[in-house]
C-alpha cells in the first residue's frame, strides 16, 4: 500500500470519528448555511469541477447539513458519506497542515488518492499544497488529531 493510499485511510478513520455533543459543528466543518458553503462534495469527484448544491437535495452527516446539486448526488452520498466529505472538515489542507482551521475557497481543490482537499488561497492551494502535496497531507492529518475539536478562535490565538 503505497504512502497516499495510507494517509487516505488514516484520514478516513479520523473523519469518521462521530460529532459529540460538546463539539459544535459549525466548528469541526466549514459551515454556513450548508457545509462547505453548500458546494455538491459528490460533483468534484462526478464532474471534477465545483458544483453549487440546492436545498432541495440534502442530507445530514455528523449532524451537518450537506447540498447536492441532484438527488443522484445525494443518493452516492448517502450510501458512502466518509468517501465524499472533504478532509480537514472542509478547513484549509495547507492551514491544517499548520495547525489551523482557515475558511476554504470551492475553486481551490484537489483529489488526491480519492480524498477531496480544499485551500484557503491561491498560495495556500499552489505554493503550498501542490508544491509538496505528500507533507502537507501528513502534517496536516497528524496535527487534525488534536484541532478537529478545537474552535478556530482558540487556535488563533496559539
Amino acid at each position: 500500500m503505497n504512502k497516499f493510499a495510507k494517509i487516505a485511510l488514516l484520514s478516513a478513520a479520523v473523519f469518521a470519528l462521530p460529532v459529540t455533543s460538546a463539539l459544535a459543528v459549525d466548528e469541526h466543518y466549514v459551515a454556513d448555511e450548508a457545509v462547505v458553503g453548500g458546494y455538491d462534495v459528490v460533483a468534484y469527484h462526478t464532474v471534477g469541477k465545483p458544483t453549487k448544491g440546492s436545498a432541495d437535495f440534502k442530507a445530514t452527516y455528523q449532524g451537518a447539513t450537506w447540498h447536492f446539486a441532484s438527488a443522484e448526488n445525494q443518493a452516492k452520498f448517502q450510501a458512502d458519506p466518509a468517501k465524499y466529505a472533504p478532509a480537514y472538515g472542509g478547513w484549509c489542507s495547507a492551514g491544517a497542515s499548520k495547525g489551523k482551521k482557515v475558511p476554504t475557497k470551492p475553486e481551490l481543490w484537489a483529489i488526491v488518492d480519492g480524498q477531496l482537499y480544499l485551500n484557503s488561497s491561491d498560495a495556500a492551494h499552489n505554493k503550498l499544497f501542490l508544491g509538496n502535496t505528500e507533507a502537507v497531507i501528513r502534517k496536516g492529518e497528524a496535527n487534525w488529531k488534536t484541532i478537529f475539536a478545537t474552535s478556530r478562535e482558540d487556535l488563533l490565538k496559539q
